[in-house]
């Protein structure tokens, strides 16, 4: 009889002790999130007649990641293309929530020559990293960092995603997760690809 009266408050209790447990609840709440728009990341646009070299400093710092066979990768030898840098954990829920639109827009992107994304995995066990990317069979590079990673790109907030253009000028820095399968992202994406 009493669980019939409150079958509301039960039902309440168990959705709220799923969703404290359990990671991928809590990217999926967050992916709801996500979808409403709030959260979306701005690309840095020139101000007419100021120049991009004023706008923010240029960061092609020595920066290397490696990818699952062991070839490095030097951030600062990829001058010339507009680089998308994530860094991302699988236990990190607000991670495992953009991971779809960050998916998303590879699939958009992965053919073009001149945009490098750069996925740096931070999990301990890397293992689990890879597991995660199977499981949900994304296709975009594994990468892990090989040293020290600057501050100016990660200070240990997760995510955390960084857009480069094609002089190596920091044209976004975003902590947090956020939507980057938007019209207006690729938008600001192929601007920067023209410029």
């Amino acid at each position: 009889m009493w669980l019939k009266k409150n079958w509301s408050t039960v039902l309440f209790v168990g959705i709220f002790i799923l969703l404290l447990v359990s990671t991928d609840a809590k990217a999926w709440l967050m992916r709801q999130i996500i979808s409403t728009g709030l959260l979306n990341s701005k690309i840095e646009k020139k101000n007419v007649g100021q120049p991009v070299e004023e706008m923010a400093p240029s960061i092609f710092e020595s920066f290397t990641v490696k990818d699952e066979n062991g070839k490095i990768i030097n951030v600062s030898e990829l001058k010339g293309k507009v680089v998308f840098i994530n860094f991302w954990a699988s236990w990190c829920p607000p991670c495992r929530a953009e991971f779809p639109s960050i998916q998303k827009f590879y699939e958009k992107y992965s053919l073009n020559n001149e945009i490098v994304f750069i996925t740096v995995n931070l999990d301990e066990d890397l293992k689990a990293g890879t597991n995660y990317l199977e499981k949900e069979k994304y296709t975009i590079p594994f990468l892990v960092p090989n040293g020290h990673v600057p501050d100016v790109y990660f200070t240990g907030s997760l995510p955390t995603t960084v857009v480069l253009d094609k002089k190596g000028k920091m044209r976004m820095k975003h902590d947090g997760m956020a939507d980057y399968s938007r019209d207006s992202f690729y938008e600001e994406i192929n601007q920067l690809l023209i410029e």
